[in-house]
């Protein structure tokens, strides 16, 4: 699932097979005879300055004030059952928060305070992890608002509690845990992830700060995060992967995926003010990362399997799965290079792009692992 790779003690670094003659190569980085100022790097600048950002300490931090928003945002009430099964997925150990982080990391680009996206970053998790169970896995960006940040990590957490359901991917497990379903039964998941959905939007209503944010901004949020999870995006990806064809590959990896991305990316603009052009880009580099980030998975469970003879292999629409690793390769440096692409579009905001370019290439190469 995207995003939501287990933590463990070991980092998560991808190697290619012995015997596949194509690895993925770093997009190459020329040096610029002329120096830039930190308020306007040029493109090979910002590509050097990357390859120093310190993502994993970035990434570490938020993660530690996230889980604390999350703590508070989803206390244990009567029924204790209902909200014991939605701390399960919410809280659950080795959660990376890719998708607040990088809705965070977006508001912030545009120089607004984080504390304005916690909220919706919060919101997004808690979505994913029972929505994405049930139905679909995503990615989200870091943007500078915690309670942006909320609604992320909602709204993430119920996607997963209805994707890991038997009726959609039955997985019994998710992030080295055994899955909602496996633990509080198939009635009380689908209760969990219905009631992160709605408790995401009010979270991002009622804590995003208005001294920050104006209430015409949170309603264009809310709609983002609507049309994303909604028939025309993560739900359609869903069904398309269940009932589709095999021409259907590409519409269901960036809806699936991709979609999770690209709201993110989106929502943190959008509490930061950013222009329509500038929001555009954020749509299209989210979209790209998140599903680099879902290719990669697949390309790492490929090998993981060619390694343990007899293992199940899981019926998924996937580009190692309908056209193998060495295409599945090609898709993922296609997409790292879109996804940069778009971020040169903001060199004008000097390194505050940093995070967010770091992050393409932590989806593409994953030189660490959060937590160890």
């Amino acid at each position: 699932m995207v995003f939501s790779t287990v933590i463990s003690s070991t980092p998560l670094i991808f190697h290619i097979p012995k015997n596949l003659p194509v690895r993925f190569k770093p997009i190459p980085v020329r040096c610029s005879s002329t120096t830039s100022s930190s308020s306007s790097l040029s493109v090979p600048s910002i590509q050097l300055k990357s390859m120093h950002f310190d993502l994993k300490t970035y990434w570490a931090t938020l993660i530690d004030e996230i889980n604390q928003k999350l703590d508070q945002a989803v206390p244990v009430k009567y029924p204790e059952q209902i909200y014991e099964a939605m701390r399960y997925s919410v809280l659950a150990d080795g959660a990376k928060r890719a998708p607040p982080v990088m809705c965070v990391a977006a508001c912030e680009l545009f120089g607004v305070d984080r504390l304005a996206a916690f909220p919706t970053a919060c919101a997004l998790e808690m979505v994913p992890f029972l929505f994405f169970n049930l139905f679909f896995n995503f990615y989200v960006f870091l943007v500078k608002i915690i309670v942006l940040f909320g609604l992320i990590c909602m709204v993430h957490a119920a996607s997963l509690i209805h994707d890991d359901l038997p009726s959609m991917d039955d997985d019994q497990s998710r992030r080295g845990q055994p899955s909602n379903h496996t633990v509080y039964g198939v009635d009380m998941a689908i209760l969990a992830g219905d009631a992160l959905f709605p408790l995401g939007f009010r979270h991002i209503v009622s804590n995003t700060p208005s001294s920050l944010v104006p209430e015409s901004r949170i309603l264009r949020v809310i709609a983002e995060i609507a049309r994303a999870v909604g028939s025309t995006g993560m739900a359609a990806g869903q069904f398309l992967d269940l009932e589709g064809g095999p021409n259907s590959i590409e519409f269901v990896q960036e809806k699936k995926f991709g979609e999770m991305g690209e709201c993110s990316a989106v929502c943190g603009g959008l509490l930061a003010g950013a222009k329509d052009d500038e929001i555009e880009r954020l749509r299209r580099y989210g979209r790209a990362v998140g599903v680099l980030y879902q290719v990669v998975d697949d390309l790492f469970e490929a090998k993981t399997q060619s390694e343990e003879y007899g293992k199940k292999k899981k019926k998924d629409k996937s580009y190692v799965a309908f056209y193998g690793v060495e295409k599945a390769m090609e898709v993922a440096e296609d997409l790292r290079a879109k996804a940069k692409k778009e971020l040169d579009g903001f060199e004008q905001y000097g390194e505050k792009v940093l995070p967010l370019y770091s992050f393409v290439d932590y989806a593409a190469e994953r030189k660490f692992s959060i937590g160890d």
